[in-house]
């Protein structure tokens, strides 16, 4: 039986000549990765094991951006540790305020994730690199530090998903809608340790913005990690920002998948997840008119250019409704530098948005609209949970840019095509 993508990646990393869904193995890593919050704690556990080396300065990232800049004494403090822990090391991929922005939407635009490696960060949403045709799984502090140490993890080899996308997206129809429709279609544990490997006519259809925004839901759904094919448009991203070899990894044609999703891409309408679960979706016209209190624009799920043009686009000679906070939030500072070049940014302003510094900030309710007591935002972040923003009576709807723009401006959730 043959290998999917993701076995033949872990089988190469591992120097063995094939896999098999379920084996344990130990694989060499290509890059490990951590935040201002749970680095802390690998570098506790890191020199409480006695540890004294790392294995790569070049292959370690930390990139402060959940909390950033900080936004209390804690988080000065976590931050501090990071720092100090970068400089012992001589880390060459340490990235702080002023150079940082959100880690997901930063290593791929770095050049620090290629197509064939393997990588693991202690954040679940690492799974974005197999946008990249990369393999890429969250770990925790722990699997964190002994990677830094040695370079390796052990992993338990995935069983595989096989999602197959035909059709095009419509206008105001994105990534984001694809993975909300998956994850509604099979659940938060759906692919509960399995492998999502896209395939299909569709993909080709698909921008690599896209393609993160999928990848990086695949946690979502309960996946170890979601990967996609490397072609033309993968080649053209990484050209000129990945100055190392790669290698392009094929799934067999005889590979073993558990199951197969098919998703015409024609077929899909602006989806939304109403809380408190990611898989709780509905058409935007199913549930529009809903009332609102905030709008949140960004995130590693969504806030990329092209993301931010999307919303601009629907912003542009707006105004955000009375009554609704609407916060956009660039990933990167490269991204807030050409969102200053192409005017989106006075777009943003002019239509009484705020337009932040980039951080991961409210996702999580850290910082940069924290919610109160019985308020809902419709955000482009990737969880809805209980208390996920703020306070555990408030809610979240997850929504692409183009539904979240039209929200604001509506002030009601509300639909692209009803402007």
């Amino acid at each position: 039986m043959g290998m999917t993508m993701t076995q033949k990646i872990l089988a190469a990393h591992a120097g063995l000549p094939a896999v098999k869904a379920g084996d344990l193995i130990e694989a060499k890593l290509d890059l490990v990765l951590g935040n201002d919050v749970t680095t802390p704690v690998a570098v506790g556990v890191f020199d409480e094991a006695g540890f004294t080396k790392v294995f790569d300065k070049d292959k370690i990232a930390i990139v402060l951006d959940h909390y950033t800049p900080c936004k209390d004494i804690k988080s000065a403090q976590l931050c501090k540790t990071a720092r100090e822990f970068a400089s012992r090391f001589g880390i060459t991929h340490c990235y702080d305020v002023g150079q940082a922005g959100i880690e997901h939407a930063l290593l791929p635009e770095k050049g620090l994730v290629a197509p064939g490696e393997c990588v693991i960060g202690a954040d679940s949403h690492t799974c974005t690199y197999g946008a990249l045709g990369a393999f890429s799984t969250g770990v925790g502090s722990t699997d964190m530090a002994a990677g830094m140490a040695s370079g390796e993890n052990w992993f338990k080899v995935p069983p595989a998903i096989k999602v197959t996308l035909i059709g095009k997206l419509r206008p105001h129809v994105s990534g984001k809608d694809v993975i909300l429709h998956l994850i509604g279609r099979i659940g938060v544990d759906g692919a509960l340790y399995k492998s999502l490997e896209f395939t299909g006519p569709g993909v080709a259809e698909l921008t690599m913005d896209d393609r993160f925004t999928i990848a990086n839901m695949a946690i979502e759904a309960g996946g170890k990690n979601g990967i996609f094919p490397v072609d033309e448009k993968t080649v053209e991203y990484v050209s000129g920002r990945v100055d190392r070899p790669w290698t392009a990894f094929e799934a067999d044609p005889d590979a073993e998948y558990e199951s197969e999703v098919v998703i015409d891409l024609d077929a899909l309408e602006p989806t939304v997840s109403l809380p408190h679960l990611p898989s709780n979706t509905r058409t935007v016209d199913e549930v529009k008119g809903m009332s609102i209190d905030q709008v949140v624009i960004g995130s590693c799920t969504n806030g990329r250019i092209s993301d931010l043009r999307i919303a601009a686009e629907i912003l542009k000679g707006r105004k955000v409704a009375p009554g609704i906070r609407c916060i956009v939030i660039p990933a990167t500072q490269a991204v807030s530098l050409q969102c200053l070049k192409e005017g989106l940014t006075e777009i943003f302003l002019e239509a009484g948005c705020v337009f932040s510094t980039p951080t991961c900030g409210p996702c999580l309710g850290g910082h940069m609209g924290c919610m109160a007591e019985g308020e809902r935002a419709v955000a482009t972040t990737n969880r809805n949970f209980v208390g996920r923003m703020g306070h555990t009576e408030s809610e979240v709807v997850l929504a692409s840019p183009a539904v979240a723009a039209a929200s604001a401006v509506k002030g009601v959730l509300a639909s692209p095509y009803d402007l």
